[in-house]
């Protein structure tokens, strides 16, 4: 279960308890999940019943427990509690990272695409400044990959305009990739990197890192078709700060297309890096290790990595290189 699959879970709970009357709400949009803080219960928590307390003349407290009668036995959960003065917070099943990496299998680089946004329709108006035709192209990419219809080049009075701070394109000095990542990594408002540390390829080079772990995914899989190792789709393994990285991967892609910012899913593509990075020593045997069942299994989640990686990148606009 993914945390946006979590949100839906919850968000169909409180459906089912305002039809049948145990609440009387009016239900919300969409409910919020978010990890759980340091020192916390289970992984994820949500205050929707503080939300729902007021309107529905209970305590959050009552309210959570009547969202918790309906989330016993949801499949992906483990364990529903409610703590402090009406939070509630979800274990999730210990299949939960074979769930995501059958996700992203079944989906391919399309992972984390979604109809969220269905429906609804977004029209820009045409620019001319660099930076913010830039963002304006990757924003639209990001919120047809949520279902939304959109138009460009409309009126300048009838379309939606992107502000952001000015910023040259300087593909010929940068190349694509580095011209593009100087723009986008940056929030919109902010000013845009400073281009050449860009170049470099070295680990304090967030661009580099993040095309570098999808290089070494390239690798490893090639590797282990030499050694008889081929990927496993039932991941046993403990690699949490991965696997809550590729869970949040649609939640991500929502969040940056609805907020106009391409930045969440940079910064998203430096921390799956980042995980991956830290992972991959141990995904093939070493020395005289035998192949194994977790062997495979390690390799099954950093293939799924390296494809929400080259995905993410295509969505920005730029290249996942199979060497670097």
């Amino acid at each position: 279960m993914t945390p946006a699959d979590l949100s839906l879970t919850v968000l169909h709970a409180v459906r089912r308890a305002v039809d049948d009357g145990a609440l009387r709400v009016e239900v919300p949009p969409r409910i919020k999940v978010e990890r759980a803080r340091p020192g916390g219960s289970g992984e994820y928590a949500s205050n929707v019943a503080l939300t729902l307390a007021r309107s529905a003349g209970r305590s959050a407290r009552e309210v959570a427990g009547i969202i918790e009668e309906r989330l016993r036995d949801a499949p992906g959960l483990r364990r529903v509690e409610i703590t402090g003065p009406g939070f509630l917070n979800f274990t999730l099943r210990g299949d939960a990272g074979s769930e995501v990496v059958r996700a992203i299998r079944a989906a391919g680089s399309s992972y984390g695409h979604g109809t969220a946004l269905a429906g609804t329709t977004v029209r820009f108006a045409e620019v001319t400044e660099s930076r913010a035709a830039l963002v304006t192209e990757v924003v639209v990419r990001l919120l047809r990959s949520q279902g939304a219809d959109v138009d460009t080049g409309a009126d300048a009075g009838g379309g939606e305009r992107m502000y952001v701070h000015p910023g040259a394109y300087e593909a010929e000095r940068l190349g694509s990739d580095a011209a593009r990542w100087a723009l986008l990594r940056a929030a919109p408002h902010d000013r845009p990197l400073d281009g050449a540390p860009l170049l470099a390829q070295h680990e304090r080079n967030p661009l580099f890192r993040v095309r570098y772990a999808y290089s070494r995914v390239r690798r490893l899989l090639a590797n282990g078709e030499q050694l008889g190792v081929s990927p496993e789709w039932e991941v046993l393994v403990d690699a949490p700060v991965l696997l809550h990285a590729l869970g949040d991967h649609p939640a991500v892609l929502l969040a940056a297309a609805r907020h106009r910012a391409p930045d969440r899913l940079a910064r998203h593509l430096e921390a799956l890096a980042d995980g991956l990075l830290a992972f991959q020593h141990t995904v093939l045997p070493l020395g005289d290790e035998k192949p194994s069942a977790a062997h495979r299994s390690r390799l099954a989640l950093a293939e799924a990595a390296g494809t929400v990686l080259a995905g993410g990148l295509s969505v920005l606009g730029i290249s996942a290189p199979d060497r670097i």
